[in-house]
């Protein structure tokens, strides 16, 4: 039976390019006029970075088990209760994570690597929007998954995932190049664990592909441009799919399996327009109104 409050979320690792499909969603809902409680999945880490940091040094062994991609490192109970709480009554608390690039925040007094005041979601929205790591994530004591309406993945090619990390954290946050390595080396299992299940479970799949050479994605390069990559596309359920309709609207794309399409990445953007916004009209014209 449709939610009366319907919730999307899109799921990939940090430096994934998840980044990029919120900026899509931002705008279809400017277009659209629909009103979205926006939520950051940064929100809902247990750790501030200096606590991160003083429990590294004072207990080196547990830096692995601590990852952001890992469960214990993340409040996942007050993360599945808001989800539950909107999808019944389109309410629920969140807070901001400060990351170096919120410019806003630090200047109004926050520092960097710490979080708001938990607060009420705005009222009278349409949906819940979440970016995050773990929108997708099931595991013994979570399922997640099971409240979200619209589960969409972000993967590029693992290298290319790692390019896109090492650019933006040394760039715009601030780290050296063998820090964000390292943090990179230290948290696959937790990748392997948690994060790359979720790309299973997801709805549709957005997978960058680049055509020029990222062999070793830990030598300093620029990150590949839209105009060198492809974007595979990967649909759970392919007979909801009007694929001779988005072969039309998008040149140069093709398919390669029954539900996977292939599109030039300078039209990575309208393709999410074309494939999403069709499925928000359904979800809110399937609103179960009391």
């Amino acid at each position: 039976m449709s939610r009366e409050y319907p919730i999307i979320a899109i799921t990939g690792s940090s430096g994934a390019g998840t980044t990029t499909v919120r900026r899509s969603f931002e705008r279809m809902f400017l277009r659209e006029d629909v009103h979205a409680a926006m939520v950051d999945g940064d929100a809902f880490h247990r750790y501030t970075r200096d606590e991160l940091h003083r429990m590294f040094r004072e207990e080196p062994e547990r830096k692995n088990e601590l990852s952001h991609f890992a469960v214990e490192a993340n409040l996942l109970d007050r993360l599945e209760g808001m989800f539950i709480e909107y999808g019944e009554h389109g309410t629920g608390t969140f807070r901001h994570y400060i990351h170096a690039e919120d410019k806003q925040k630090i200047e109004a007094g926050h520092k960097v690597g710490t979080f708001t005041e938990w607060q009420s979601l705005p009222c009278g929205t349409d949906l819940l929007f979440y970016e995050g790591l773990h929108g997708g994530l099931v595991t013994e004591e979570y399922d997640i998954a099971r409240h979200v309406d619209l589960l969409v993945g972000v993967a590029p090619t693992m290298n290319l995932e790692w390019i896109q990390k090492i650019d933006r954290d040394t760039k715009m946050r601030g780290y050296s190049q063998e820090a964000v390595i390292d943090t990179i080396l230290g948290r696959m299992d937790d990748y392997v664990r948690y994060i790359q299940p979720q790309l299973s479970r997801t709805h549709i799949n957005f997978q960058r592909v680049p055509t020029v050479d990222t062999s070793n994605p830990f030598e300093v390069q620029d990150i590949p441009t839209d105009a060198e990559s492809f974007v595979v596309i990967r649909f759970r359920d392919p007979s909801t799919v009007d694929f001779p309709w988005l072969l039309a609207m998008i040149k140069d794309s093709f398919m390669t399996r029954p539900h996977t399409l292939v599109v030039p990445g300078a039209r990575m953007s309208l393709a999410m327009e074309l494939i999403l916004a069709p499925l928000v009209r359904h979800l809110l014209s399937q609103r179960r109104f009391r």
